[in-house]
């Protein structure tokens, strides 16, 4: 992938997947501002890139705001005269079962990924219409917002919305030449770590010990660094006709993720009234009703 002259914003970059995109769009020729709340670890990060021979630089700032976004867009600007590739990847966990959940649980996460995602987009759209040459959306999702999962709730409701953000955003800035495409990975960081099935592996690796195939094939499951290139790509001309897609990567696996479709339907004349509902479910709807969550499956042998 040829990114030379492509200025590039990744939130949430300090650390994790996001730190993984913002080397691997360095590595591929592009300018990248590196964003966290933590100056050591904004600037570190940079720092890291510069030292492989990328260009950086570190923008400190909480995403979730209008004028954060602002600052994001800003700084590309400033440094290097333009931006072609928003990441909006910032993001973090404050699980809890519905009835313990706080509304303050609820806003800070729905504030850093959804609206975070909307502001860092909104203000990156803007600028790739002045510019008028197109540009790259790349949305970071997650498997829990496309299944659900335990205790995720405010997690889960802004991953669902996020995928949404891409389909409209897909039709809306089209003309544009602007693409939007959210990517859906599963990586080993402390994010992933709180998933009972998933953590022996973050901890595995953390210990330096290589991924397992099973996890790597069957999960889908591997390093932040392997779902890196999946962005480098979206990001590259060779995927300037890609766009409102929900892409899945993670270890080995590369996938695509459907749209939510009508599983079956039935008509009634006049409408249906809740008999008529009661009578037809078990007979026409209930084979075809969808399961929930991530059924991770256990390695071979594994005790129950």
């Amino acid at each position: 992938m040829d990114l030379n002259g492509k200025v590039a914003v990744v939130t949430g970059s300090g650390r994790g997947l996001g730190l993984a995109y913002a080397h691997r769009l360095a590595r591929e020729g592009a300018a990248v501002v590196v964003n966290d709340v933590d100056k050591a670890v904004a600037e570190a990060a940079a720092k890291e890139i510069v030292e492989a021979g990328g260009k950086a630089v570190a923008e400190v700032v909480a995403v979730g705001t209008a004028e954060a976004a602002d600052a994001l867009v800003g700084r590309a600007v400033a440094e290097w005269g333009r931006l072609d590739v928003m990441v909006t990847n910032a993001g973090f966990l404050r699980d809890k079962v519905l009835w313990k959940m706080t509304d303050e649980d609820f806003d800070a996460v729905i504030a850093v990924h959804l609206k975070g995602t909307f502001t860092c987009a909104r203000a990156a759209a803007v600028r790739f219409r002045e510019q008028g040459e197109g540009g790259r959306l790349i949305l970071v999702g997650s498997p829990a917002g496309q299944r659900g999962n335990f205790g995720q709730t405010n997690y889960s409701a802004a991953k669902a919305g996020i995928v949404g953000f891409a389909r409209t955003w897909a039709m809306e800035l089209g003309r544009a030449n602007v693409t939007v495409n959210a990517v859906v990975p599963v990586a080993a960081t402390g994010m992933t770590a709180t998933i009972p099935a998933l953590a022996p592996y973050v901890e595995a690796l953390r210990a330096g010990e290589p991924m397992p195939s099973f996890a790597r094939r069957a999960l889908g499951f591997g390093a932040p660094e392997d779902a890196a290139g999946l962005v480098a790509f979206l990001a590259s001309d060779a995927a300037e006709g890609i766009t409102g897609q929900a892409i899945g990567i993670g270890g080995d696996r590369l996938s695509l993720w459907t749209h939510p479709t009508q599983a079956v339907a039935a008509y009634a004349d006049g409408g249906w009234s809740a008999d008529a509902i009661a009578e037809a479910w078990p007979t026409i709807f209930a084979e075809h009703e969808q399961s929930v969550g991530e059924n991770l499956p256990e390695p071979s042998g594994a005790k129950s």
